[in-house]
């Protein structure tokens, strides 16, 4: 016979996730116990923190993997519903609008880093490809970020002419090229290579200089300029 788990409210109130974070602060709490306070209840044979061990686990314990699940992927986990599959979609993607609102304060793109900090809240949960470009003015300050397409699960087209064209609508005297790998994989294709060079050449015959070209995946990145491939 299978032993059922007790439930939170027979533990220890320093073990349950609402009254540890009340009485410890919300640092101390594990992914998972977070991932409770959200899902409220487990099941019959499991505690709301089993219910989100198990969940994590399928996700290889990575929250970016985790943003990436649908209502209905959620649902098929015992012990979640509809309404707590909404709930933990919810405070995901207020995560990620917290990290887009923090990386509107960057002005001025100095390093890699500061490049990949601007984009990564947009592009890190992505399921598709998408590339952007960083338009830059003569003192590297932050004149505009923008799509240049959207793709698929393998790739997307970004067409020289339009990144360009915006460029010159923009005045832009510099621009940083971004792309994120849904996979995870941040090292570059040939086709990515391939594209970097050409528009490098590109911008030197409209005084453009393209600086970097960012690739994004799993809260890591790969920049041309840092290994000196542009």
């Amino acid at each position: 016979m299978k032993k059922q788990s007790l439930s939170i409210k027979s533990w220890a109130e320093d073990d349950r996730p609402r009254e540890k974070l009340l009485l410890k602060g919300r640092s101390v709490l594990s992914d998972a116990e977070l991932l409770a306070i959200l899902i409220h209840s487990g099941n019959r044979d499991e505690t709301a923190v089993e219910v989100a061990q198990r969940i994590l686990r399928s996700c290889n314990n990575n929250l970016v993997e985790l943003s990436k699940l649908s209502v209905e992927n959620l649902c098929r986990f015992r012990g979640i519903g509809e309404a707590k599959a909404i709930a933990i979609i919810a405070a995901l993607e207020m995560g990620r609008r917290r990290r887009e609102a923090e990386a509107l304060t960057v002005e001025k793109i100095s390093a890699s880093v500061d490049a990949f900090n601007l984009f990564n809240p947009m592009l890190a949960d992505e399921s598709y490809e998408q590339f952007w470009i960083l338009l830059l003015n003569r003192a590297n300050k932050i004149i505009e970020k923008h799509c240049v397409s959207e793709g698929g699960l393998t790739g997307t087209v970004a067409d020289p002419r339009k990144i360009f064209k915006r460029a010159l609508e923009k005045n832009a005297c510099a621009m940083v090229l971004c792309h994120n790998h849904p996979s995870g994989n941040i090292q570059p294709s040939d086709a990515d290579t391939k594209l970097t060079k050409k528009l490098k050449e590109a911008g030197k015959l409209l005084d453009i200089d393209v600086l970097d070209h960012i690739i994004i995946g799993n809260e890591k990145f790969f920049s041309f300029a840092d290994e000196g491939l542009i």
